[in-house]
């Protein structure tokens, strides 16, 4: 385990610092980071990596004995004691778990961002019905064998996993299989195996291939009513492959215009590149894979590019949460696309579309999601740049704005209105921070406060 990479990162969805043992702190933290994509506890460590209090491994067991008892069901965990220069410290590594896990007191916890956070009944039922559904990726795929993989994309992938991984990290060809996930405790590949390292994935999972259709117009269909498209194609091999060439077509297809700034020439397509990769990578990344008879479709327009993937969004992720929450449906998917670099930093792919968008003066990127489908909506016209507060603000917060720009006044009743599946502190916190970045002024006091623009 690297400290210096961890530190790096900082406190987050994957970590989170102790600075003393504390059994109901540490069983808070177990429960989240169990019920969301695993992370490690830095135990005695501030976040600049200062030592603030020497771990006694014993003691540790004892608070981590005591820890596991308030979980329901129990969380596994493995531990390792770090050397520092001014004594030992200790890093707790949590796996993602396919169970649900709740506290003794009954309460459900979720790693968001830096933060444990409590569900709501509702966020309870999608995500235990998403933990009910097992782990798809993890499946051994009948009739598969360990010749069914592309040795030069093992390859590949173990040189970048070096330069990405955990530092001198010394692993076989079949230990490094196995920590991705690509065969099982028996050596049999994985739905996740043949995905990111299969010679020809799609002849045992057929529908992994995406397609790619250029429409001359707006619609799908030409004057006649017949299908209007240039170009069609369909996209084969792993998902690296197809990634690259999802992302390749686009850029054929995508117009270009040469802008002039002084004396210097600047080409500038006609989308954001890492919008475009963010797209693609996530409609590769949370595909639902257990929906057969449908794949990853992207359909150019004169006027938008849309991604579509099969599958509903995962967990308790919604249309309203989706830039300050994360949940991965194949996390072993996710980890691989990382150590590849196809993903920048793990649950940021939304945020760094929208941003990309709004930087080179286009809409916000249009999500829909359907319980079958999740498709991403790129659209070409450039409107303005974007506004100081469209950069740091959410997209609830860009709603209260939109509703302040028709009325007068929101009140914390009409905001929970426009955000009905978010929880009343959560809308609180919004508009406190609206407030504080002097965007909103609140009148009035308690039940009887609204807020109008500054």
């Amino acid at each position: 385990m690297d400290l210096k990479e961890l530190l790096r990162k900082g406190r987050g969805q994957l970590l989170e610092f102790m600075p003393q043992p504390d059994a109901e702190a540490l069983a808070e933290t177990l429960v989240a980071f169990a019920n969301a994509d695993g992370g490690t506890i830095l135990v005695g460590l501030s976040t600049t990596g200062m030592l603030l209090e020497e771990v006694e491994p014993e003691h540790l067991e004892a608070v981590l004995l005591r820890a596991q008892g308030m979980c329901r069901p129990p969380v596994k965990t493995e531990w390792q004691a770090l050397e520092t220069p001014s004594g030992t410290a200790v890093a707790i590594s949590v796996p993602r778990s396919p169970e649900l896990h709740s506290l003794f007191d009954g309460r459900v916890l979720l790693r968001s961002g830096e933060k444990n956070r409590p569900l709501s009944g509702e966020e309870i039922r999608h995500l235990a019905s998403a933990k009910g559904a097992g782990e798809y990726e993890l499946e051994a795929v009948p009739g598969a064998t360990l010749d069914d993989f592309d040795q030069g994309i093992i390859a590949e992938y173990a040189a970048k996993r070096r330069l990405r991984g955990p530092r001198g990290e010394q692993l076989s060809e079949q230990e490094l299989l196995l920590d991705s996930g690509a065969i099982n405790a028996e050596g049999k590949p994985t739905v996740a195996g043949l995905l990111l390292f299969g010679r020809n994935p799609q002849r045992m999972i057929p529908h992994s291939d995406a397609v790619l259709v250029r429409f001359a117009g707006t619609t799908p269909t030409n004057r006649d009513g017949l299908p209007g498209y240039t170009r069609r194609e369909e996209i084969r091999g792993a998902l690296c492959q197809i990634i690259d060439k999802l992302w390749n077509i686009i850029w054929e297809e995508m117009r270009h215009e040469t802008v002039i700034h002084g004396l210097e020439r600047e080409e500038r397509p006609e989308y954001p590149p890492a919008a475009v990769r963010e797209a693609i990578v996530n409609a590769v990344a949370h595909r639902d894979y257990r929906i057969t008879g449908r794949r990853i479709e992207v359909r150019m327009f004169d006027d938008r590019l849309e991604i579509i993937s099969p599958g509903g969004l995962p967990g308790h992720i919604t249309l309203d949460n989706i830039v300050e929450e994360h949940f991965s449906r194949n996390p072993r998917i996710v980890r691989g696309l990382f150590y590849w670099g196809f993903i920048e930093e793990l649950g940021l792919g939304i945020d760094r579309m929208i941003d990309e968008m709004l930087q080179a003066g286009h809409p916000r990127p249009q999500f829909e999601a359907t319980p079958f489908s999740f498709k991403v909506i790129l659209r070409n016209v450039r409107e303005r740049p974007a506004s100081k507060w469209e950069k740091v603000l959410n997209e609830r917060q860009i709603k209260a704005l939109e509703y302040l720009q028709e009325h007068d006044r929101i009140t914390n009743r009409e905001y929970h209105d426009l955000c009905p599946h978010v929880t009343p502190e959560t809308l609180r916190l919004d508009l406190a921070d609206m407030v504080e970045k002097g965007i909103l002024l609140r009148i009035g006091d308690k039940k009887g406060a609204y807020y109008i623009l500054k």
